[in-house]
């Protein structure tokens, strides 16, 4: 039964912290169609921009339970303030115009988004009411994916305008993540400073025992939907500006204006879904949309084949991030929150990582048009993890 009166989700915490989470990803939103276009202009093939990508995703995977301890001990705050600041710092490595400086401002930029995405969901899970936990994290996604309907068409216009280039794309990223920074700064003054008492005691466990640990009870089950979820999602962000290329389509940004009004509309919507309908059923819906969607970009010829393609996965993907979030928040223990969310946020940038990777590889080997079937069979593998583990999702 719904509580007489609920307990506010829109304080000031919450809203400073879905601004930071909006400017943080608006510099990946403008990154993703930009990184394939410069890769290739500078020699690199699809399978190089694979590996830039997984680049990202494998320095990423490997700081967040530094990060997420880190989180614990310190401040969820100041390592989301860190995050940022390393997201702006590693662009500048992208003017100087060599593959390889690329491919190190992405694994710089790794351990930056790290610090944003551990440190958010840790800050998210300690400020969200329990009984609107799925209603917080619609709206957070929300915040998230809001980036992606103006900043990869606003990239695309930058590099192609008269007075744009690359360097103008990379300088407004930079900008970015410097604002970033500074909300953070704000936000901190908002979030209460006392730290939970269990947190604080002392363990008989080495440093490093408590930072890379294995065994976060319940992590398993939401971190694996989360990498199914995210596995095929290069080949709808990143990829796709080559894709349209090797297939003579047009205005490929207004692809990215329309799946990301999809996202932006379907996330705060779909949340309160997932606390109505129940998450078992919710992420059925995911993972067919996805594979639906995949199917469908195979077949596309044209723009409009593309346009429908984006809006159904960008809703499937909506739905999958609300519910894996819920389960994830649900299983959090307070005294060691930050290194549960460290541990399930792994999964996006692994998902991310090895998705990208296989996308450009199989690229290079069997063309587009198998990479999306084959994509379309990896991601249905979600449908099964969520049927094995039915009586455990809630």
């Amino acid at each position: 039964m719904p509580l007489a009166n609920p307990a506010p989700l829109w304080t000031a915490t919450f809203t400073l912290l879905c601004v930071v989470q909006l400017l943080g990803y608006a510099q990946q939103a403008m990154l993703n169609p930009t990184v394939p276009l410069y890769i290739t202009e500078l020699g690199g093939s699809p399978f190089v921009v694979g590996l830039t990508i997984s680049s990202f995703a494998a320095t990423s995977v490997v700081a967040r339970p530094f990060i997420g301890y880190w989180s614990d001990r310190w401040s969820e705050c100041g390592v989301l303030g860190f995050g940022l600041m390393m997201l702006a710092l590693s662009m500048v490595l992208c003017f100087f115009p060599f593959v390889t400086t690329v491919l190190l401002a992405n694994a710089l930029r790794g351990i930056g988004w790290a610090g944003v995405n551990a440190g958010g969901y840790a800050l998210l899970a300690r400020i969200a009411p329990e009984a609107r936990r799925g209603e917080a994290s619609g709206y957070y996604s929300g915040a998230q994916s809001t980036p992606t309907v103006l900043f990869p068409a606003i990239a695309l216009w930058l590099l192609h305008a008269p007075f744009g280039g690359y360097n103008l794309v990379f300088s407004l990223m930079i900008a970015l993540g410097l604002a970033g920074a500074a909300v953070c700064v704000l936000m901190a003054r908002q979030v209460p400073i006392v730290r939970s008492h269990a947190s604080q005691a002392p363990s008989n466990e080495p440093w490093w025992r408590q930072v890379i640990t294995l065994s976060e009870r319940g992590v398993l089950l939401p971190a694996s939907l989360m990498f199914c979820n995210q596995l095929s999602f290069p080949a709808l962000t990143s990829f796709i500006v080559l894709y349209a290329r090797e297939l003579g389509v047009g205005a490929i940004g207004s692809y990215f204006v329309v799946s990301g009004i999809t996202s932006v509309l379907a996330r705060p919507l779909l949340g309160r879904v997932c606390d109505r309908i129940g998450i078992g059923y919710s992420l059925i819906a995911t993972f067919a949309l996805q594979s639906a969607a995949l199917i469908l970009l195979v077949f596309s010829t044209n723009l409009a084949m593309i346009l429908g393609a984006g809006v159904l996965y960008m809703i499937g993907m909506a739905i999958g991030g609300s519910a894996t979030l819920i389960i994830a928040m649900n299983r959090a223990t307070p005294e060691r929150r930050g290194r549960f969310m460290a541990s399930f946020s792994i999964a996006y940038p692994l998902g991310y990582g090895v998705g990208a990777f296989i996308t450009g590889s199989a690229i290079d080997m069997v063309g587009y048009t198998w990479t999306y079937v084959l994509l379309a069979l990896l991601g249905s593998s979600g449908l099964a993890v969520t049927i094995l583990n039915w009586r455990n999702l809630e």
